[in-house]
Order: structure tokens, then C-alpha cells, then sequence
């Protein structure tokens, strides 16, 4: 228990750190200030500190939080869908329900504002209609007009014509005053007694008219039916402060409509209109405040009105198709999204579990693999490099089991030394030696076409196959000289040849090696040797310098070459360099190779020197040559001297 609660407390300090360290401390100092001294200034200064340090920390447990979040591929891809799909389309969403609501209820406003503006272009052509008329049929017009068109939709009208010093009301027992004198003709809203009006003033050629009828609230709710409440609001009148009107103390004559459904939300907007004040003539308010509350459904319904016009209930019938359109797409998109999503984060968690696999030394896993695009052959080149892996994981412990039984044969007159560096972690180039009957040596050297793993499956091939043909060669021999018959000398030639046609029957065709074989006898002191197309080797003798041959072609790339054999005695202090072309071939910055002249100036003033000597010296003009650290090919060289 004690061993868990340590564990809590070390992780809550990492992942808190100095910052929640601060801010414990600084809680407890604000608990502590506020039971000791509640009102000083330190305990608000111990509360300031408190806040900034808790703001501090929360934001780095927030991007710890986020950085264990997004680890995984598929949080990363589902965050970056979120910033570059998700946020847009919620503010779209966003700005377009806001715009639609902003919408409706300026509609709901324009609605009511737009009837109220024809409500008085009525007026002002009856006004117009009682001037055209000549002055005597003027009342009677101003009652049949009031009486067939007016009094319905607009409760309380009232007429007031002045002709020639008289003053005629309809209906007759109206009390509707007369206009102040310097009144221009006008119409609109009145506000007359603290109460407004709609009206319209127009000049007969002997007085003029006056026609006005109450705002009332059930005047504006009947401008447009069943739209919802429709009320007057506040304004401000040209001689004092803003103040408070009402049309009537009446309840309003219509109620909000019903919801359709939970979405169905209100809608509540207002309008000022420009009022007239009575007793200013001329002179306009900033006018009063018509205030709407309505819901959608019912102004839309009242915009699209399918009974009454046949285009608009088809545009709503092409705005439904349309949202459901654009849902069905999203859906779709929103599943091509998620498969796609599911496809590259399964072939990167494959390459994930294929990665630690291969880090517990599992070579032989392979993932699976599937579809045709640029994630499937990342799937196959971890394929094939875990298959080239587990091809090198064999070709390294071959080389080291050739590497442990390799060891330098001790002879009296020959003493041999060699080095192979390779350019990469596996080398192409190839050195041997053998011990033969206790009198005779062994000595061969290739170089496999190419570099890598490949090369190095061919050498380690090449390597196997000449060591189970000099095995061959000696168990023939031994038979031999039980039969107490003198065994034949081996024969380099058919070494190479038998290897040559070994190597092509089970390799392919583009698979082949440069090889030079020889065999010292130390009895005699006879080297003989055949080489299948590799540099020639060199003699060194008293500071001169000799090319040894040639015998025939490459080994691995024609069926039954014809191999030669060639032989040099050598005596006493004798050098023989065996070499690969990384010696010889690596360039400088100019493009120049290093080249066997200048191998064979190094060989010939340092001859005297002991054969480890003479290839640390050989390896460093190489490197300084090249002028870097970096091997472009593999080098190797094998020396024997003649003691």
C-alpha cells in the first residue's frame, strides 16, 4: 500500500512538475492567510499567485492531456479532421442558423411592416379619392367609403373635412380634433394625445381632409393573421424623453401559434417606423417600435403559402429535397471518411505491431497487406526489408561461424596477414585460408558482384562451396594414399572450374564473382595459383613489383569455363599482395582514382615493414585520398610473406 501511494505521489509531481509544486504551496499559504488573517493583503496576494499558478497548470496538464491524446495515429487523424472539417461545417451550421434566424424574424418584422405601409397607401387613396371629388358629394363620398371599404379593416377610422370655414366629421359623433395650420400633405403614423395613429392629410382646393384610424393591438395583430403578437413598443417624441405608449389596454386579439416541434423556436424582432407628432407640424420622432413575436413555422408558412401560390410551395418542395440531399451526402462522406480513416490507421498499426516485432528479434513476421496504394508497398517494403533482415541474420552468424573457424595456419616459411573493411554492414568481398596436409596452404580471395545482403549471400556461398571442395579434394587424396598409391597434386584449375559450375547452376544468372585461388607448397616453395578474372595479385622481391596472371573468366556466369593454372616460386623475404578494387578505385573530390600505381609505389618503398605495417599504411592513404571517413567500396587485402 505505502509502495502504490508512492507511485501516485511520484506520477502526480511528474506530471504536475515545479508549476503544481508552486500551486500546492500556494494553497496551502491561501488556506492558511485565510484563517489567520482573512482580510490582509497578503491573503489576496496569496490568491493572486494561487489563480495565475492554477491557470498555469491547467494549461500544462491540458497539453499533456492532448499530447497522449493525439499519440495514437487515429486521434491525430479524427483531431485534424476536427480542425479542417468538423469546426467549418460547425460554423457554417453555426452562421447559417443564425442567419436563418435573423432571417425569419426579419421577415416576421417585414410581414407586418409591409401590410401596415399598404394599410396606409389605402388611406391616402381615399384621401385622394375625397379631393378629386368636387366639394359638394365630398361627405356622402367620405360615408359610403368609410361605410363599404374602411370601417372592417380600420376599427375606429375617422374623417375630418374642412370646406370653406366649415368642419365635417364622419362618423358624426367623432370628436377627432381638426390639424394645427402649416401642415404640408402627409401620411403615416401619428402620434396624437400619446396615442398613435395611422393617417393621412391630404388639401382639397377649398380646405383639406384628415383621415385617421387607431393603432391598436388588434389593428396590428389582424395585419397579418396568425403570424403571432404584435405589439407597440417604446418611442421618443420630438418634445420630451422616451416614453412608454400602448395602442389600447386591450389584450391582444391573436396568441403565439403552437410549436411544431422542439426546433420550432420563436422568434421575437422589432421595427421603428417614422411617427408624425401632432402638434409639430412637419415634424417627425424617431418614430415607435412595432415589436413581433412569432415562431418560424408560422412565417414561413405564412411566406410559403402553397395554397395560394403554386411556385413558392415548389421552392419549398426543392428546400426540403435539398436539405435532404445534402444530408444523405454527408452521411456518405462521413462513412468514405471513416473507411479511409480505418484503411491508414490499420496499415500504420500493422507497421507499428510489424516494428516491435522486429525490435523483440522476430525477423519472420510479415504484415498483411492489402489494396494497391502507396500504404501497401510501405506494407510490402517492410516485407521485404524484414525478409532481408532474417536473410542477414543468417548470412551474419554464417559469417561468424566462418570467422571462428578461420584462424591463421602457423607454418614455418609463410606468414600471413589480411583485413577486410566493408563499405556497409555487410561486405561483398571475400579472403580465405587453408591448411592443406600440414605442407600446403590454401590462400584464395573474391570479390561478389554488387553490395549488400545479396553480395553477401553469394560470399558466404562462395566461402561454403570452396571449403566443401577442398574437404572433397582431401578425402580423395586420403583414399588414395590408402591404396599406397602416390596421391596427385591438387589442381587449382579444377578447384575453380568445379566452383564455377557449382555456382551458376544454383545462383542467378546476373550472380557472379571475381575469385583467385592458390595453393603454396612448402616444401618447394612453389605457389601455384589460378585467377578467374580478378585483379592480379603482386609480387614484391627486393623493391620491384610483378603482376601475376590471369586464368580465365569470372566464376558464376558461363557454364564449363576453362580455367589455367599458373606457378611462382617464391623465396625468402618474397610479398604477395592479394587485393580487391576498393583499393584501388576510390576516387577524390576531382573525380581521380586512387589507382594501382600508387598502391604499387606504397607497396615497393614500404616492403620492409611487417605486413600489418605495410596495410594500415595502405588503408590510410586510401582514406586520406578519398578524404573521408566513408568507404565507397568494400576493401580488402590478404598478404603472405616468404620468411
Amino acid at each position: 500500500m505505502r509502495a502504490r501511494l508512492q507511485r501516485i505521489v511520484q506520477t502526480v509531481l511528474k506530471l504536475s512538475g515545479r508549476v503544481g509544486i508552486a500551486f500546492a504551496v500556494l494553497l496551502a499559504g491561501y488556506a492558511a492567510l485565510g484563517w489567520l488573517a482573512p482580510n490582509s493583503g497578503y491573503h489576496i496576494a496569496a490568491g493572486i499567485g494561487l489563480l495565475i499558478a492554477g491557470v498555469w497548470l491547467a494549461l500544462r496538464l491540458l497539453r499533456i492531456a492532448a499530447r497522449q491524446a493525439i499519440w495514437r495515429l487515429r486521434n491525430r487523424l479524427l483531431v485534424t479532421y476536427l480542425f479542417i472539417a468538423v469546426v467549418p461545417i460547425l460554423l457554417i451550421a453555426t452562421l447559417a442558423i443564425g442567419g436563418g434566424f435573423f432571417l425569419v424574424s426579419q421577415l416576421a418584422v417585414y410581414l407586418v411592416t409591409s401590410e401596415l405601409d399598404r394599410r396606409i397607401d389605402a388611406l391616402q387613396s381615399a384621401a385622394d379619392s375625397v379631393v378629386r371629388t368636387d366639394s359638394a358629394t365630398r361627405p356622402a363620398l367620405m360615408a359610403r367609403m368609410a361605410d363599404l371599404f374602411y370601417s372592417d379593416r380600420y376599427p375606429g377610422i375617422e374623417f375630418v373635412l374642412r370646406e370653406s370655414g366649415r368642419v365635417i366629421r364622419y362618423p358624426e359623433n367623432s370628436t377627432a380634433p381638426v390639424p394645427l395650420d402649416g401642415w404640408q400633405p402627409t401620411y403615416g403614423v401619428l402620434l396624437r394625445d400619446g396615442r398613435f395613429y395611422v393617417w393621412c392629410y391630404a388639401k382639397t382646393p377649398t380646405g383639406d381632409i384628415t383621415i385617421t384610424a387607431p393603432l391598436t393591438r388588434e389593428f396590428l395583430a389582424g395585419l397579418v393573421p396568425n403570424l403571432g403578437f404584435v405589439d407597440v413598443g417604446e418611442a421618443r417624441t420630438a418634445s420630451g424623453p422616451r416614453t412608454t405608449r400602448r395602442g389600447t389596454n386591450a389584450a391582444p386579439s391573436s396568441a403565439l401559434p403552437a410549436p411544431l416541434s422542439r426546433f420550432d423556436s420563436e422568434v421575437l424582432w422589432f421595427a421603428t417606423v417614422p411617427t408624425a407628432d401632432w402638434v409639430h407640424p412637419n415634424r417627425s420622432s424617431e418614430g415607435f417600435v412595432i415589436v413581433v413575436r412569432s415562431r418560424v413555422s408560422a412565417v414561413l408558412a405564412t411566406v410559403f403559402n402553397r395554397k395560394a401560390d403554386v411556385a413558392q410551395g415548389v421552392l419549398q418542395l426543392l428546400l426540403i429535397i435539398g436539405t435532404i440531399v445534402f444530408l444523405i451526402v454527408e452521411i456518405i462522406s462521413l462513412f468514405i471518411g471513416v473507411t479511409m480513416t480505418r484503411t491508414i490507421t490499420g496499415a500504420v498499426h500493422r507497421l507499428y505491431e510489424g516494428t516491435q516485432k522486429v525490435m523483440e528479434g522476430d525477423f519472420s513476421h510479415r504484415i498483411e497487406v492489402t489494396g494497391k496504394d502507396q500504404l501497401a508497398e510501405v506494407g510490402h517494403s517492410f516485407n521485404r526489408m524484414t525478409e532481408n533482415l532474417e536473410r542477414l541474420v543468417v548470412v551474419a552468424k554464417e559469417k561468424e561461424r566462418l570467422q571462428s573457424a578461420r584462424v591463421v595456419p602457423q607454418t614455418r616459411t609463410l606468414r600471413l596477414t589480411a583485413v577486410c573493411q566493408p563499405a556497409r554492414m555487410v561486405s561483398g568481398d571475400y579472403y580465405d585460408y587453408e591448411l592443406i596436409r600440414d605442407t600446403q596452404i590454401a590462400l584464395a580471395i573474391g570479390d561478389v558482384a554488387g553490395k549488400g545482403i545479396s553480395a553477401a549471400l553469394l560470399m558466404a556461398t562462395l566461402q561454403s562451396s570452396l571449403r566443401t571442395q577442398l574437404q572433397g579434394s582431401l578425402e580423395v587424396a586420403a583414399t588414395v594414399e590408402n591404396g599406397r598409391v602416390a596421391a596427385p597434386p591438387i589442381s587449382t584449375s579444377r578447384l575453380v572450374a568445379r566452383l564455377n559450375n557449382q555456382l551458376h547452376a544454383y545462383t542467378s544468372p546476373e550472380k557472379y564473382a571475381t575469385f583467385c585461388l592458390g595453393i603454396y607448397d612448402e616444401p618447394s616453395g612453389v605457389f601455384t595459383y589460378t585467377n578467374a578474372g580478378h585483379l592480379p595479385p603482386l609480387l614484391v622481391r627486393d623493391g620491384e613489383t610483378t603482376h601475376l596472371d590471369v586464368n580465365g573468366t569470372v566464376v558464376g556466369a558461363f557454364p564449363s569455363s576453362n580455367y589455367g593454372e599458373s606457378r611462382v616460386d617464391l623465396k625468402s623475404s618474397d610479398l604477395l599482395v592479394c587485393y580487391t578494387d576498393g583499393v584501388t578505385e576510390p576516387e577524390n573530390e576531382y573525380g581521380e582514382m586512387f589507382g594501382e600505381d600508387r598502391l604499387i609505389d606504397l607497396l615497393a618503398r614500404n616492403s620492409h615493414r611487417s605486413e600489418q605495417q605495410i596495410i594500415d599504411i595502405v588503408l590510410s592513404s586510401v582514406h586520406q585520398w578519398t578524404a573521408s571517413e566513408e568507404l565507397q567500396d568494400d576493401m580488402t587485402i590478404l598478404l603472405a610473406r616468404r620468411v
